[in-house]
């Protein structure tokens, strides 16, 4: 069974949502999961590291239901993506993040974590910059922004 269509009327965040990213990571770790990408973002990824396709797929994914994601590292019991860095200060740092793919690009704005208020706080427990949001601190995003980052996140 597949997602529901989201209707204007469903947008209980029509007033808009606040959210910073926090450079905690959250996102980039914890149970093993899935970054799908397009073909565009593929070529993007492998140019940036001076790779063809098959070099980047062979090297930094690999392959789940019939697609690629990007690869995941163990570290310390959580699964990390592959370009997750960290720095002294313990922030993460994305060394991909000029091309990182569209997943990446609208978090926290994904259809399931949209649905409902519910939803979204619960996707908040483990992201601060959400968490920011729900107490009003952060960066604006009005509603318009939001479904961009929405729909562009429906494969």
């Amino acid at each position: 069974m597949g997602r529901r269509a989201i209707t204007q009327q469903d947008e209980w965040y029509a007033e808009g949502l606040r959210f910073t990213c926090t450079q905690c990571g959250n996102c980039c770790t914890g149970p093993p999961g899935y970054v799908w990408f397009t073909d565009d973002e593929l070529d993007a990824m492998a140019e940036h590291f001076a790779m063809t396709r098959d070099e980047f797929l062979r090297t930094y994914c690999h392959k789940v239901q019939g697609r690629w994601s990007l690869g995941e590292v163990k570290v310390g019991g959580q699964y990390d993506c592959v370009f997750l860095e960290r720095d002294a200060q313990g922030r993460a740092l994305c060394s991909i993040y000029g091309v990182r793919p569209t997943q990446c690009r609208t978090w926290p704005f994904w259809p399931e974590n949209l649905d409902t208020p519910e939803d979204y706080v619960r996707a908040s427990h483990d992201c601060p910059g959400m968490t920011k949001g729900l107490d009003g601190q952060g960066d604006f995003y009005p509603i318009e922004q939001i479904r961009i980052r929405r729909d562009a996140t429906e494969h």
